[in-house]
């Protein structure tokens, strides 16, 4: 039985006068994949490591996003809770099963009601951590599984997301190749979901609408130091 996928991939066949078999295509496509080549990389990308923090930091506040720059993972959990405070939320995070987050101090707030899980939509906030932060674009990268699932980054009104100061990268491209050494070749999570900014939209009449798609706030919380003189 032909799928719609094989249909649609037949017409384009077709229009192109190709058959999918050439050896000469095959090869362009093999060499293409395995040779990772790099797409272009904004200057503004290319600066030392102090620098990239502190561009991250002001693109995600130019992406309607607020930030928190926390000298220790350690302050997460009072950093969540004075989040929840500041914007009379209910005293409620749920987070994945992120080792990461796992291990921080969630007693020092008791009255923190910490949840572990997918969201099912009902939530109001929710805690992940990213893989990589980009400085170029205040872009925060985050892959799927149970560590983090991608529910939290879809779902709940309110998305907080821990990322290292030292998982900082200055463009895409850096980040892409991090992947691929994590995972090794022909291995990717099932999702890579790239954030910048909470969720909008301009399709109705040009008017920006946040929380159209997911979140409508997104706070990061920035952990840590760079080394001095750390590239």
């Amino acid at each position: 039985m032909t799928s719609s996928r094989d249909t649609v991939f037949a017409s384009v066949r077709r229009a192109l006068g190709v058959t999918s078999l050439e050896a000469p295509r095959r090869q362009e496509v093999d060499g293409r994949l395995a040779g990772h080549p790099r797409g272009l990389v904004p200057a503004r990308a290319q600066i030392p490591a102090v620098e990239r923090l502190a561009l991250f930091k002001d693109m995600v506040v130019a992406a309607a996003a607020s930030i928190d720059h926390l000298p220790s993972a350690d302050e997460v959990p009072s950093a969540v809770a004075a989040y929840l405070r500041g914007r009379n939320l209910p005293p409620t995070i749920l987070r994945g099963g992120d080792a990461r987050l796992a291990s921080l101090p969630w007693h020092r707030e008791p009255n923190l009601d910490v949840w572990i899980g997918a969201s099912d939509g009902r939530q109001l906030a929710g805690l992940s951590h990213a893989f990589a932060g980009v400085a170029e674009s205040g872009t925060l990268v985050m892959l799927s599984g149970p560590d983090n699932p991608s529910t939290l980054n879809l779902l709940p009104d309110h998305h907080l997301v821990v990322v290292d100061a030292a998982d900082v990268a200055g463009d895409y491209e850096s980040v892409w190749t991090r992947l691929r050494e994590r995972f090794g070749p022909g291995v990717m999570p099932r999702t890579v979901n790239w954030i910048t900014g909470p969720s909008r939209s301009a399709d109705i009449e040009q008017t920006l609408l946040l929380g159209a798609h997911g979140p409508r706030s997104l706070h990061v919380l920035l952990v840590g130091e760079l080394l001095v003189g750390g590239a």
